[in-house]
This record gives structure tokens, sequence and C-alpha cells, in this order.
């Protein structure tokens, strides 16, 4: 029994075995090129936008996106790890510190949106009348109805913390809800029981229809202001490196921002994203 245990205990902590486990898989593949290349992001896949320029690039440079959803924290592990080509990130100090540390190059600004405090129109810790995201922070804390957090290490979790910080709150107790889940699920918990929510504005625009118990309540802080960057990995680190880094270039083109600055207008009547030329006026 003992060597039983024994060897059990072998295969579940030996390293090959722990990285079967956790290898992540493709969500989607774009485009039916030669060229393979692969991106680890969030919401950008998740709402739809990673498929347009995906498909686009595919076409143009006979190339093919797999395209793996993650987190900003989970998609920058992933890229130091040389576990994808590329990232598309909202966490600007993380990306300047990998940048800073070598195991990424062409920091390159491809857009924006920001984040929005939504929650039940009753709005019962009274957030809507905050001046600064930090008193709707600290008014949520003080009201104590439900708040929802990924949790997660994402762009969306680490800009949360930020301002818990600078409101000099660390939240606890049965108000504060951690999902552990990425934002559609997150915001749809939200409408479900019926608490507070820092969402991004694409997210908002491509569900608030899907969650009609829910209202902005707080936005415009240049605080929420979301800035996206991509990032690739050094020349020859990964097979697909030179076609990624080909890939950011195609979207920091004209014709890459056309697809950025008009996505969603048909669907939804307004973009769900801003161009890199708006969002270099957020690029601190």
């Amino acid at each position: 029994m003992r060597k039983l245990l024994a060897l059990f205990a072998f295969f579940v902590t030996a390293p090959g075995f722990a990285l079967a486990q956790e290898a992540p898989k493709v969500t989607e593949t774009y485009g039916s090129g030669p060229k393979v290349f692969s991106l680890a992001t969030g919401s950008p896949g998740e709402l739809g936008l990673l498929k347009q320029l995906g498909e686009a690039f595919g076409k143009k440079a006979g190339a093919s996106m797999q395209w793996y959803k993650a987190g900003t924290g989970q998609s920058l592990d992933m890229l130091k790890a040389k576990k994808v080509d590329m990232v598309m990130v909202h966490a600007p100090a993380k990306v300047d510190q990998a940048v800073k540390e070598g195991w990424a190059i062409k920091k390159t600004l491809i857009g924006s949106n920001e984040f929005f405090i939504v929650g039940p129109a009753s709005d019962p810790s009274g957030i809507s009348k905050a001046k600064t995201a930090v008193q709707a922070y600290q008014d949520a804390a003080t009201g104590k109805a439900p708040f929802f957090s990924r949790g997660d290490n994402s762009g969306t979790h680490q800009k949360e913390m930020a301002i818990w910080k600078a409101a000099g709150i660390e939240p606890s107790g049965p108000w504060y809800i951690v999902t552990k889940d990425f934002m559609t699920a997150t915001l749809k918990r939200a409408e479900t029981e019926q608490g507070y929510f820092m969402t991004d504005s694409s997210t908002w625009v491509a569900e608030k229809n899907n969650t009609p118990k829910l209202k902005v309540l707080f936005s415009g802080d240049k605080m929420l202001v979301n800035t996206y960057h991509a990032l690739a990995q050094p020349e020859g680190a990964t097979p697909g490196a030179e076609t990624a880094s080909a890939f950011i270039d195609f979207v920091a083109s004209e014709e890459g921002q056309n697809i950025i600055r008009s996505f969603g207008k048909a669907q939804y009547g307004e973009s769900l994203y801003n161009d890199a030329a708006y969002a270099k006026k957020y690029d601190d």
C-alpha cells in the first residue's frame, strides 16, 4: 500500500505529469494558412474582435491563429513560459516589466476601452453619487451589498485591486464574492445575484441586453481607462514568433485599426473598442 501511495505521489508531483495536466487547450483557430502562431488574451477573443482580426490577417499572410482564452495574468505567464507566441493584455505596468526583463518584445499599443461599475438599479450602497472611482469603492465597502470580483489576476482584477489599495481597503467578508471566472460569466452572476461588478465597457455593450437588472452606476474616471498592448516573443524564441510579430504589425496598421474602431457598430450601434490613436491619450 505504501509503495502504491509513493508511486501515485511521484506521478502527481513529477514535473512532466504536472505540465501535462496544466497544458492549456486551444480555444479557437482563426484562418487556415500554413503559418501557425498562437495568441493568449481574454475579452478581445471572447467578444469576437480577435476572430475578425485573425481572419483578415490570415487571408493576407496565409496564416492560422490559435487563440488561448486567458486573462492578462495567465496570458503573460504563458508568454514567459514560451507556451504562446504573443499576447494582447491590459496591464501596462506588467507589460513594461516583461519588456524590461527581456522575455517579451514589440510592445505595441493597439486600442482601449474603459471600466464601468455596474450594479442593481436600486444602488443599495449609493455608489452612483461618488465623484471618483476610489470613492465608489469606499462606498461599496461601507454599504456591504454584494460586490463581485474575478479574483483571477486578470487585467480587470489587477485594476480592481489597485483601486482598493488607493481606497485604503482590503476587501473581505460575505459581501465580497470572488468568482475565479471570466468577464461575461461574472457579469451574469452579478445580474443573477444583484450585486456590483466592475466590467469593461466592451463586455457591457455586448451583454447589457442580457443583464436588464443591472445598470451603469459609475464611469468616467481617468483611472478606469483600460489600454491594451500587444507583446511578442523575442525573435526565434518560439516557432510562430515571426508570424506573431507580423500580426502585431497588421493590428497596428490602418486596416487593423479600422477593424478595431468599427467592431460592434453594425450589431450594437456603437464600437466596443477605441483605436490606438484614442488610447494614446491615456497610455502613461
